[in-house]
This record gives C-alpha cells, sequence and structure tokens, in this order.
C-alpha cells in the first residue's frame, strides 16, 4: 500500500492488485471494489470491524469512500470462502480496512506521527495527511486526517478530458484508547465532509456528503476465552444533483441515513486442539430517499418525490465455529449462522398525479396499499480445511453455503417514469431500475481451493473456485424508454428479479528472488493471472460487468535507501457483455506504471508515472461515459486515464 498510496485517494483502488479482485468504477474516491465477479453488493465491507451501509439509490458513498489510503494501516480481503464468524448478509467474501492499533509507550508520554503530501499531474489532483499519537502508558489518543482533490483527468492517448470526474474530500477522525487489567477499551469518532464528487458513468453527480460516527471497542482475554464487543453509530445526509459538466438543469436528490450496530464474540479454548467460537449481531439501517420540487419545472413538482420513506433494515443473527488444530499438519474451520432481516418503508408520493408524471402515479398508488413488510431467515454455513502436504506445500480445500437478503433500494424502489427509475442503480449503464416487494435472498454454494508452495526465493499460489447462486438477485427488461417527444432513447427499463447464477475462474500469483542483497535489499520479480467467467443460467448471457482475463507483472528492486519498479498491467479484450443492460465492448490494452522512491526511514520522496506510455483504453468495468454523453451527445465507454505523474512527500516522526 505504501507504494500505491501517492497514485490514488480511493481504498478499492489499491486492492486491484490482489487476484481475483477487481473495482467496478464510481467516483474519483467511490469505486466499487468487486471480488470474483460478486459486486460490493454482495460482500461484507467494514472499517476496523464496523460496517458502513448503503445509504445512496446511485451507491455513491460506498463503505470504502470513507477511507483514505493515506492514513488507512491495512486491508484484508477473504475471497469466497470466509469463515462465518466474520460476518453474515453477504455472499461473496469480505474485505476489511482497519486503521493502526492504539500505541502505548513504555513509560512516561510519548508523542508520534506521520505527514504526508501529494501532488498527480492528471487531473491537478493535490492533498496530504496526518497521523499524531500522544501516548502514556495506559492512555493514548490519536488523530487522523486527510484532505484530497481533483479536476476532471485526461483519458489516455487522444481521448481529451473525461467529464465528472473532479472530486474532493476531507476525513478527520479522533481515538481515545485505555488498556489494563479489563482489557483494551478503544473510542473513535470522526467527521467525513465531500462537497463535490463527479460520477462519470451516472446521471447524476454527488453534490454533498456529510457523515459522522462514533465507534467503540473492547478486548479483553480472561481465564474462560477472550471477550470482544463492538458497537458504532454513523449518521450521514447525502445530496446528489447535477455538476458543471451535465448542467444546464437540476435535479436535487436527498438522502438521510442512521445506522446502529452492536456485537459480541467469544473465544472459548475447550482444550489444545479445539476452540469455540460464538456470537451476536444486531444491526439497524434507517434511510429516508426524497426528491424536493424543482421550480418552474412542470415534470419534477409541485410536490416532493417520496423515494423511501422511513425505510429500515434490520438484521440480528447469531453463529457458532468449531476450530480444530488436529496435528501440526491439519487444520480444520467449520461454522454454522443464523440471520433474521426485516425490513419495511412508508407510503411514497410522486412529483405529481397528472399525465406527466402518470406511470408514477399509478406506481405510488400500488405501492402504497401493498403489504411492504418483509422478513427474511437465513443460515449460513462454512468449513475450511487446511492441510501441509509437505514442507512448503499446503492445500486449503473450502466450502461455504451464504445467503444475502436484498438491499432497501433493490426492494423498495417504485418508480416507473423513465427519469424516475433511471436515477436508481449502481451500475454506471444509464439505464432505469425498478425495485420488486417479491424478491428473495441470494443463497450461494461455494467451492473454493487453494494450493500454495513456497521455497528459498520463490513462491506459487493456485486458487480454482466456483459459485452456484440460487435467486441471484440480477435485471430483467420492462420496457425501452424514450425521451419527452416519443423518440427512442440509448436506455432500457430494468426490474430487479431472482434468477440462478455461477461464477467459476482460475486465479494464480507467483514471485520469484532474482537477487538477495544485505538485509531488505533485492530485487524481485511478481506476476498474477485471473480468469473469472460468470454466466446468468436463466437467460444464458453472461452476467454484467465481469472482468476479463488480467495479468499483471511487476520487477521491484531495493537498494539501500533506493526503491524502483517496473510494473505490466495486460488486460483481455472484452467481449463478454451483459446485453440486457447494453454493456459496451472494451479493447485489449497494456499499461506500463514506473514507480521511484527515496527512503531514509523517517522521510519518503516517491514520484510515479503511471500509463507511462499515455495508452489510449476503454475501462472494462467502467460502464457508459454519460457525462460526456451530457456534453457532446456522443456516447462511449468510460475512458481510462492517461499518463499521470504524481509525487508523493511524508516524514515521521
Amino acid at each position: 500500500m505504501r507504494r500505491r498510496q501517492s497514485g490514488t485517494s480511493d481504498t478499492a483502488d489499491l486492492l486491484r492488485t490482489i487476484p481475483g479482485v477487481s473495482t467496478n468504477t464510481g467516483g474519483g474516491f467511490s469505486s466499487m471494489p468487486a471480488v470474483r465477479g460478486m459486486t460490493e453488493q454482495r460482500l461484507k465491507v467494514t472499517v476496523d470491524g464496523h460496517p458502513i451501509d448503503l445509504s445512496c439509490p446511485n451507491d455513491m458513498n460506498s463503505p470504502l469512500s470513507y477511507t483514505d489510503p493515506q492514513t488507512i494501516n491495512a486491508i484484508r480481503v477473504m475471497a469466497g470462502v470466509a469463515p462465518v464468524s466474520m460476518g453474515g448478509d453477504n455472499i461473496g467474501g469480505v474485505i476489511d480496512v482497519s486503521s493502526a492499533r492504539p500505541q502505548f509507550s513504555a513509560g512516561g508520554t510519548t508523542i508520534s506521527g506521520e505527514v504526508s503530501a501529494f501532488y498527480r499531474s492528471n487531473g491537478d489532483g493535490f492533498g496530504g495527511s496526518a497521523r499524531v499519537t500522544v501516548a502514556g502508558e495506559n492512555l493514548a489518543a490519536t488523530y487522523t486526517g486527510s484532505y484530497t482533490q481533483s479536476e476532471n483527468y485526461t483519458g489516455g492517448g487522444n481521448r481529451g478530458v473525461v467529464r465528472s470526474t473532479e472530486f474532493a474530500k476531507t476525513d478527520h477522525a479522533l481515538e481515545l484508547a485505555a488498556q489494563g487489567g479489563f482489557g483494551l477499551v478503544r473510542l473513535k469518532g470522526g467527521y467525513h465532509f465531500a462537497p463535490y464528487e463527479g460520477f462519470a458513468n451516472q446521471a447524476m453527480d454527488m453534490t454533498d456528503n456529510r457523515s459522522w460516527f462514533v465507534n467503540l471497542g473492547y478486548e479483553g482475554e480472561f481465564d474462560f476465552g477472550t471477550v470482544r464487543f463492538t458497537a458504532d453509530y454513523r449518521d450521514t445526509d447525502h445530496a446528489m444533483n447535477f455538476l458543471a459538466d451535465k448542467q444546464p438543469g437540476a435535479m436535487p436528490m436527498n438522502t438521510e441515513v442512521h445506522t446502529f450496530s452492536a456485537a459480541l464474540k467469544l473465544d472459548l479454548p475447550l482444550s489444545a486442539r479445539d476452540t469455540l467460537r460464538t456470537g451476536w449481531e444486531y444491526h439497524h439501517q434507517w434511510l429516508n430517499d426524497y426528491w424536493p420540487p424543482v421550480p418552474g419545472n412542470m415534470m419534477m413538482g409541485p410536490n416532493t418525490f417520496v423515494n423511501l420513506n422511513a425505510a429500515h433494515r434490520d438484521r440480528f443473527g447469531t453463529f457458532g465455529e468449531w476450530e480444530a488444530r488436529w496435528n501440526e499438519r491439519l487444520t480444520s474451520v467449520i461454522g454454522v449462522r443464523f440471520e433474521r432481516v426485516s425490513m419495511n418503508t412508508g407510503i411514497v408520493q410522486p412529483y405529481s398525479t397528472t399525465m406527466m408524471n402518470m406511470d408514477d402515479a399509478m406506481a405510488a398508488a400500488v405501492f402504497n396499499a401493498a403489504d411492504r413488510a418483509r422478513a427474511d431467515v437465513n443460515w449460513s454455513a462454512s468449513a475450511l480445511v487446511s492441510y501441509v502436504l509437505a514442507d512448503g506445500v499446503s492445500l486449503e480445500l473450502g466450502y461455504a453455503h451464504k445467503a444475502r437478503s436484498p438491499n432497501l433500494y433493490e426492494r423498495y424502489s417504485w418508480g416507473r417514469g423513465a427519469m424516475a427509475s433511471r436515477m436508481i442503480g449502481w451500475y454506471g449503464d444509464g439505464n432505469g431500475y425498478v425495485g420488486n416487494l417479491n424478491l428473495r435472498p441470494e443463497r450461494a454454494d461455494t467451492l473454493s481451493a487453494a494450493l500454495e508452495a513456497k521455497g528459498t526465493g520463490w513462491s506459487l499460489r493456485i486458487a480454482p473456485h466456483y459459485t452456484h447462486v440460487d435467486d441471484y438477485i440480477d435485471a430483467v427488461f420492462v420496457k425501452k424508454i424514450t425521451n419527452m417527444m416519443g423518440m427512442p432513447t440509448p436506455w432500457v427499463q430494468l426490474q430487479f428479479a431472482n434468477q440462478q447464477a455461477e461464477f467459476y475462474g482460475l486465479d494464480l500469483s507467483g514471485e520469484v528472488t532474482l537477487r538477495r542483497g544485505a538485509g531488505s535489499d533485492g530485487t524481485t520479480l511478481g506476476a498474477s493471472l485471473s480468469w473469472l467467467r460468470g454466466q446468468n443460467l436463466s437467460d444464458g448471457g453472461p452476467l454484467y460487468r465481469q472482468m476479463p482475463l488480467n495479468a499483471r507483472a511487476s520487477l521491484q528492486h531495493r537498494q539501500g535507501a533506493l526503491e524502483a519498479g517496473l510494473e505490466l498491467e495486460w488486460v483481455a479484450e472484452k467481449t463478454r457483455v451483459d446485453a440486457t443492460r447494453k454493456e459496451p465492448v472494451t479493447g485489449a490494452y497494456t499499461l506500463v506504471n514506473l514507480r521511484l522512491a527515496y527512503d531514509l526511514g523517517p522521510v519518503r520522496l516517491s514520484v510515479e508515472a503511471l500509463n507511462l506510455l499515455d495508452k489510449a483504453y476503454d475501462l472494462p468495468l467502467g460502464g457508459v461515459s454519460l457525462g460526456d454523453h451530457k456534453a457532446t451527445g456522443v456516447l462511449r465507454p468510460v475512458p481510462g486515464r492517461g499518463r499521470s505523474v504524481n509525487f508523493g512527500l511524508s516524514a515521521s516522526f
């Protein structure tokens, strides 16, 4: 992460170096991670162990958008089969971002920290961060803060400016920690403010996002085992409208979200071989989504459009998990989880009941008359076995049955008008989406394996995987969307619907040391490859936003304080596209990235050239460039970023 921190303000972008992990294009700090074809909605994403909910009909403020690459400490990704103790309500894996653990002094009071700054030539982006800790033997306080902003970036080659890609945000947090015979207590609060963020592949942009949170954590060691307790509260106010690239015009959309979570987990050693883990979790989400009227606009008025009215989603779960270390070679982890997910929402209303909004008026009447309360009882199970075949050679096998209930927008978005439905969806395709009260939870069965071999100066990992999903929440065709004059548009209206799907693929990665020097000096060659197929078994077509065959190779060299790196990234042509959503085909491309750094320990200076050859290419998971379409009338895939020379400076004390 340290090598890449100056090159991106998007935490999810850091994950692309992990085989099987990709990112679906969003805003400049809000791309959405996908693991082995499973999108963010199907993943468990936590920050310091605390969940952050969907709080936008376009998922503009995705969970990782509340983090910053400059201030995080580590990211853990569990692809495919994750133990049930790591969380429920997901079918695709777990991503956990963590800040540094509290630091205490050996005696007296100490002050330590780190400051950093960066500049990026493409987009004229700049920013910085700070972390300061004041620590005693039993008490510590840590402040972290960051700021980042950028103008629109320029596409590679002769693609020109990519509109609606500007952004700005700031984050502040203060953590108080205490340790003693009672254990470790952490209390953390923070504030996030993003005044604007353009979205190249959405009809809307984010024009304000304010969020504050309080997290509480406790860890204690007792004679009977380990106790972990967490609780959190988050309040978010989110606003969408048009930034300059999509004007003239206005369409304000507001979302208010409150969430509360609490979890208690116990690790109970039963013997030298066996450990029992058990726990209970509760999570509450409350959401208002309303669109104020636009003065003088006959279609968007005179009433407020109420999309979700005090919608709430409550999840209670419990789990049990048994880990057994049978001998020095064999370990197993088996667990089961049960969850109840209940949700409901209040009555809604369209902008008006005139002929201009008749589709929405009729849909609102049907929706308000329906029983909107839903409750799902889900169960999940996982079994993992790790076996050491020989010295340096290990085999991991896993099976999981996981379940995920629909989110509030999938179940309760009701608008049938062309404009209203096009405001729903996190797919970047320009199409309109309608919710479905009768959606069933997704149920996935996953088989995965990993063979890993390590020797002196080399390693190799081979990881095949397969997942079958019953009641996969995809979308089915409703109608073509026309403009106000009745003329056809490039878009269609779709409705969320349960279907059948499967995912299968192979992830490869390896590393070899070419030269070993003193200490950490040396030269290393690394490579990875990912191949994935996602198929809709109900309609026989490919699933949307599936990453094509891709490979990465890197050469890293260190000699004293000097670090150098050369990276090649290759992505195949994307021809397996979702015809239902009119997903664009993208061509193959190869990018060259060059990195240099001078690391003196307390001070680190870095410079890098990303897309060194200024290659022109389209993002295979980028969707369509709606910001450019608004300005030019030309519809194209979202272009990738052209050459950017980035400078970074950090100092620790």
